[in-house]
């Protein structure tokens, strides 16, 4: 088994740990620290060593952070992690919902005058850092750098990881490194730019065509780089997990240790991203002549949009995952459900995927909430909150396979006996939002905030809605949340031919049960109709293949369109599995993709 159903949170050790921090700052001089989610590189994974917030607080939610101060402790999480939060800290820290408070404001509110904060500058962004001491500073609270207090007192942390990182072929990127990093080179120096540090681990393991195990879920080898406008590369890193790269003429590599002095003698013009790069790679830079550019990181769009090669292997690995995904939901509706846990609907699942023999990894650990377990957004099972499955309600499973060719990520939501209408209206409006994303043109340039509210609509008419973005970006062998492409009210990236998206709307009712339908869908160019102009159209392809369950579907609710477009769609799920299933899931997949 990849995922393992241990508790990784320990609640009773968050007092006696914040006790110990704030002891370490009483001896800092300093009334409050800041405890991120994120490790240097700003990834939503981290190695065990930089669980630095779940180690204090308990907390396990893939984003949040944490402010200490002298006499409270807030821990700030978004939508996604409400409920779970109050499963997983003491009483000791207070749950801040955020965005909606912002750190300024409750540390304007919260903090007494004069206030000194400290942070470790290397897992805070130079946008995260400004944006804080400018509001801060006007309210007379002081932002200073500071050695990190959570590594201060973790006597067992562990060590950082060492898995050596390996070559992705060309046969699956479909464009070499070198041929990357000189066509990224032009684009820096179209910007009158000599270089560009990056220092986000799956822009640089795109950009040199390597992966790598330093994370969970997520194939990567952590680094950080400098792409100069020749198309040479300096890499910075352990050297003996990056040997793969002592071929490439283009690279080379020096030790995690000289990042720091190597900033501060870089001459010329440097493009940085603030919105990644940590504020001490800044201040570094900032010590030498070095004159700083802001941009995006020149590999986030070229990696967001993928080439032919990566989406055939993102088909691919769809239509062999859709397999496994089908042949899960067979055994499910024929087995004993009263019989079965939310755990053992994990195992089974993730036994079809190996079973492809291809499965490199889960792409991240499987949601498998029964009853008011599918309405915690980001419910992960462990031994101590499993549970046999409900009766007359709903299953929602998602997850996904990392297989050498792609990326997958799927989410369906399953009867349990025999679930109210409210349940079954509730899948429909979710469905029917789905679709609308699924289904719809639209001009070239707009983004994902342009298209979000089309999946909401049919639930806010019902006073309904969730609380988490449509949809997020999916890599090519690479992060299953991939920036910075989303459908989200919270982007403002316009959307382009090649990027892969999911397509995920839900609702959500705490304490009772939960709702999402999720597909991952393919931007590419939309066919000329004869009625329109000759302005440019982009449309989706869903490359996902699996079933959605028509027993909860109220197929009154739903429009002959949408009705089309369901039909469409089962049958094409139908058409592709057909060949690679045996006899009696074949017979399965017959009924459930009926024509409704």
């Amino acid at each position: 088994m990849f995922q393992n159903f241990t508790s990784p949170s320990s609640p009773d050790q968050g007092p006696p740990r914040l006790a110990l921090l704030r002891t370490w700052m009483q001896k800092q001089g300093i009334n409050g620290f800041i405890v991120p989610r994120a490790d240097r590189h700003q990834g939503e994974y981290v190695a065990a060593c930089d669980e630095r917030l779940s180690w204090l607080t308990g907390f396990t939610g893939s984003a949040g952070f944490a402010c200490v101060l002298e006499d409270l402790a807030g821990i700030f999480i978004d939508g996604r992690y409400r409920l779970q939060v109050f499963d997983q800290v003491a009483d000791a820290f207070t749950p801040v919902h955020w965005p909606e408070t912002q750190l300024q404001d409750w540390l304007i509110t919260n903090a007494h005058p004069s206030a000194v904060i400290g942070f470790d500058p290397w897992l805070h962004t130079v946008t995260q850092i400004e944006g804080l001491r400018i509001v801060l500073a006007a309210a007379d609270i002081a932002l200073i750098a500071c050695p990190n207090g959570v590594d201060a007192i973790w006597q067992d942390q562990p060590t950082p990881p060492s898995t050596t990182a390996w070559s992705h072929p060309e046969s699956l990127s479909g464009e070499s490194s070198a041929n990357k990093a000189s066509r990224l080179g032009t684009s820096i120096a179209t910007l009158d730019a000599d270089a560009a540090v990056i220092t986000l681990p799956d822009s640089l393991c795109w950009l040199l065509n390597i992966r790598g195990g330093d994370v969970p879920r997520t194939p990567i080898v952590q680094c950080f780089g400098v792409l100069f406008a020749s198309g040479a590369i300096t890499l910075f890193g352990d050297p003996k997990k990056l040997l793969v790269l002592s071929f490439n003429p283009n690279v080379t590599v020096q030790n995690w240790e000289t990042f720091e002095t190597y900033l501060q003698n870089i001459k010329g013009k440097i493009l940085i991203d603030p919105t990644s790069l940590p504020q001490a790679a800044l201040e570094a830079l900032d010590l030498g002549t070095a004159k700083t550019l802001r941009a995006r990181d020149p590999c986030a769009l070229p990696k967001a949009c993928k080439n032919q090669i990566e989406l055939n292997g993102s088909r691919a690995a769809h239509l062999r995952d859709g397999v496994a995904m089908v042949n899960f939901l067979a055994w499910f509706d024929a087995a004993d459900q009263s019989s079965l846990s939310e755990i053992d609907i994990v195992t089974h699942l993730e036994e079809f995927r190996t079973a492809t023999n291809l499965l490199h990894d889960i792409s991240f650990d499987t949601i498998s909430g029964s009853g008011p377990h599918g309405a915690v957004v980001h419910y992960r099972v462990t031994e101590d909150t499993n549970r046999k499955l409900d009766t007359d309600s709903l299953l929602l499973v998602d997850s996904g396979g990392q297989y050498r060719d792609g990326t997958t990520d799927i989410t369906r939501t399953l009867p349990l006996g025999n679930p109210t209408l409210e349940m079954r209206q509730a899948f429909t409006q979710v469905l029917q939002g789905m679709i609308a994303i699924s289904q719809v043109r639209f001009p070239m340039g707009l983004t994902g905030r342009d298209l979000d509210s089309l999946a909401r609509v049919p639930l806010w008419a019902a006073g309904k809605d969730y609380d988490h973005g449509t949809g997020h970006g999916v890599g090519s062998f690479l992060s299953v949340h991939e920036g910075p492409q989303r459908l989200s009210r919270a982007t403002d990236v316009a959307l382009e031919v090649g990027m892969i998206l999911s397509n995920e709307p839900g609702y959500y009712r705490a304490g009772a049960y939960g709702v999402r339908i999720e597909n991952l869908i393919v931007i590419k160019l939309a066919p000329q109709l004869p009625s329109g102009d000759a302005r440019a159209m982009f449309e989706f392809e869903t490359i996902t293949l699996a079933p959605i369950d028509l027993r909860l579907i109220d197929a009154g609710m739903l429009s002959q369109q949408e009705k089309n477009w369901l039909n469409s769609y089962h049958k094409t799920v139908y058409t592709k599995l057909l060949p690679l299933l045996n006899v009696a899931t074949a017979q399965w997949l017959a009924q459930a993709t009926a024509r409704i």
